[in-house]
C-alpha cells in the first residue's frame, strides 16, 4: 500500500544517508536509520541550512585542531622526522616508531599507506579532477561551498560521483576564485571519460 519512488530512495540513501552504493538495500536497516538520525541532528546543530562543516584554511586544519588538544593533554611532538620505522612486538602488533635513533613508543599508528606497503592490498581506485574555476557551481544559489552527489544510477555506473566545491571565502584560493573537486570510484582505465559527466556540471 506505501512506498518510495526510485528517485526519492536514491536521494534518500545516496544524499542524506551517504551510501556509495545501493548494496544497502539488502542489508538490515539499523545501520541506515543511524545515518539518517545523524544527518537529521547535524542538518539541526548549525543555523547555516547545511550538516556540514568546513574549516576555513582548508582540511590541513583538522590535524592542527588534534595536535592542539594533544598539547593542551600532554601529547609530544617529532616534527620533521626522516625515514621513520615502525616497530613491531613478538605478537607482531605495533610497539614505536623509530627515527635518527629515537623510538617514541606506542600502541596504534595513524599513517599514509607508503610507510606500511606490505600491509596494505590494494581494494581499488578513486578517479580525480581538481578543477580552478571563477565563479561558483551552476544552480547552487552562488553558494562558496557546496556538495552535489550523483547517485551510480543516474550515470549508469556501479558507484556515485562526488562534486564538492569551496572559495577564496573559506581562505583555500585567491579572491574570486572557487575550486572543485570532482571524484568517483575508477571503474575503467579512462578516468577523463569518467569524470566527464561531473566535470560538465561545473559550468
Amino acid at each position: 500500500k506505501y512506498g518510495l519512488e526510485d528517485d526519492t530512495i536514491d536521494f534518500i540513501g545516496h544524499a542524506l544517508a551517504l551510501y556509495s552504493s545501493d548494496n544497502y538495500l539488502d542489508q538490515p536497516a539499523l545501520d541506515f536509520v543511524k545515518r539518517m538520525k545523524l544527518y537529521a541532528e547535524s542538518l539541526a546543530r548549525f543555523q547555516g541550512g547545511s550538516p556540514y562543516i568546513y574549516p576555513l584554511y582548508g582540511l590541513g586544519e583538522l590535524p592542527q585542531a588534534f595536535a592542539r588538544l594533544s598539547a593542551v593533554y600532554g601529547g609530544t611532538y617529532m616534527l620533521n622526522k626522516p625515514e621513520c620505522k615502525i616497530e613491531y612486538g613478538d605478537d607482531g602488533k605495533v610497539i614505536g616508531v623509530t627515527s635518527v635513533g629515537e623510538t617514541a613508543k606506542c600502541k596504534k599508528v595513524v599513517c599514509d599507506p607508503s610507510y606500511l606497503p606490505d600491509k596494505v592490498k590494494k581494494v581499488g581506485k578513486v578517479a580525480r579532477a581538481v578543477c580552478i574555476m571563477s565563479h561558483p557551481i551552476p544552480d547552487t544559489n552562488d553558494s562558496h561551498s557546496a556538495q552535489v552527489i550523483v547517485p551510480q544510477k543516474q550515470l549508469g555506473r556501479k558507484s556515485d560521483m562526488y562534486l564538492f566545491c569551496c572559495s577564496y571565502a573559506h581562505n583555500v584560493a585567491p579572491k574570486g576564485k572557487f575550486i572543485a573537486f570532482v571524484s568517483t570510484e575508477a571503474e575503467t582505465d579512462d578516468p577523463k571519460v569518467e569524470l566527464e559527466p561531473g566535470i560538465k556540471l561545473l559550468g
